[in-house]
């Protein structure tokens, strides 16, 4: 699969500490995952060459404000990152203790992401970009092909991969830039997304192959 920066652009999810970080929140679900996958290592691969090449990146964020904590009807991991606080912010227009939190980008990205050139979408509020204004932030820079990345695999990256195609968009899932939860019950969520990725997403490339397609 070829990109161009005339069209294409990567997609990064929730690259926050509290998914990303041996600190965050997540790190005892996600940890081992984003080990194994050199995670971190592939995603700042990703923002190099991107940034080098000059293609557009888009950061899909997930933030939580206190008014979000009136919501009735959760899921299960809905319910977790409310015990845990994941993502947690003071307000929408408040960034009073967000500076270092779970919800702030991880250290090593922040050249990348703040720079001025980066679009950072209003944050998803459950796993898909049907909450946030991704969609229309790519429409509007004539995009239509997408290296996707980030976390969590088998939720907000699956469930962007999904929205996307169902918006048209031609999407590459790069596999080992994002990493999935284990749970003792649910099971493996990198494994299960990685059988999703396989039946929905135009590729499924390594990041090696990512880059080599990146004209």
């Amino acid at each position: 699969m070829q990109f161009q920066k005339s069209d294409s652009a990567v997609v990064f999810i929730d690259p926050q500490n509290d998914v990303l970080s041996d600190k965050g929140a997540n790190w005892g679900a996600v940890g081992a995952s984003v080990t194994e996958n050199r995670t971190v290592e592939n995603m700042e691969r990703i923002f190099k060459a991107a940034k080098a090449k000059g293609y557009h990146v888009f950061i899909s964020p997930h933030y939580f404000y206190p008014t979000d904590s009136g919501w009735q009807m959760n899921g299960p991991l809905e319910e977790d990152e409310f015990r845990t606080r994941t993502f947690a912010r003071a307000g929408q227009l408040n960034l009073a203790g967000f500076a270092n939190s779970g919800a702030d980008w991880l250290e090593r990205f922040k050249p990348y992401i703040e720079d001025g050139k980066t679009v950072v979408a209003s944050p998803h509020k459950v796993f898909g970009p049907q909450t946030n204004d991704l969609v229309l932030q790519l429409r509007k820079r004539g995009i239509a092909r997408i290296i996707l990345g980030g976390m969590l695999a088998n939720m907000c990256v699956e469930a962007h991969l999904r929205d996307l195609i169902e918006q048209g968009f031609t999407v590459a899932v790069v596999k080992d830039a994002t990493a999935g939860p284990r749970h003792p019950v649910w099971g493996d969520g990198y494994q299960a997304a990685m059988i999703n990725y396989r039946f929905l997403a135009h590729a499924v490339l390594s990041t090696d192959e990512a880059l080599a397609g990146m004209r």
